[in-house]
């Protein structure tokens, strides 16, 4: 079976001098092998197949047997890495936390430990009829949340 360290090392060591960035590399029983790739603003196709080519030359068909898929992280796909929390700040996220609690919110800040979101809720103030929106900043740490992802709205 072909090592998933080894698919790692080849992949980054390939993108270290382009814009593209590793998201994931899965092997599967049977040498399926599937390498997810992002970029801060767009993945080509072209991109796609030029590291599948590089990938498949650093490997003997006739020795061990694989079938490769290179492809980018789809847009409604949850964040796997670092980078891709930092792309999307400023964007509106869904998050689904450990807890089961689903909500959603402009994603602020991440960092190596965690991420803050800006949510709006609606409170009633002391005194007043009616609630009032108010937005508020909600840290989490990675352990803390099932997933979170980039929201598409049609509006």
């Amino acid at each position: 079976m072909i090592e998933r360290e080894k698919i790692v090392r080849l992949v980054e060591d390939k993108l270290a001098l382009s814009d593209n960035y590793l998201v994931d590399v899965n092997v599967k029983p049977g040498n399926l092998i599937i390498v997810e790739i992002d970029n801060d603003n767009a993945v080509g196709i072209d991109d796609c197949v030029e590291l599948s080519r590089y990938i498949e030359s650093q490997f003997d068909r006739e020795s061990e047997d694989f079938e490769l898929e290179v492809g980018s992280a789809g847009i409604t796909s949850p964040f796997k890495v670092l980078r891709q929390y930092r792309k999307n700040i400023g964007n509106e996220v869904e998050v689904l936390l450990k807890s089961g609690v689903k909500l959603t919110g402009i994603l602020k800040a991440a960092d190596e430990k965690s991420f803050t979101v800006t949510i709006e809720k609606q409170v009633k103030p002391e005194g007043a009829k009616r609630k009032v929106t108010v937005e508020e900043d909600q840290s989490y740490t990675y352990d803390e949340i099932k997933y979170t992802k980039y929201l598409i709205r049609f509006k």
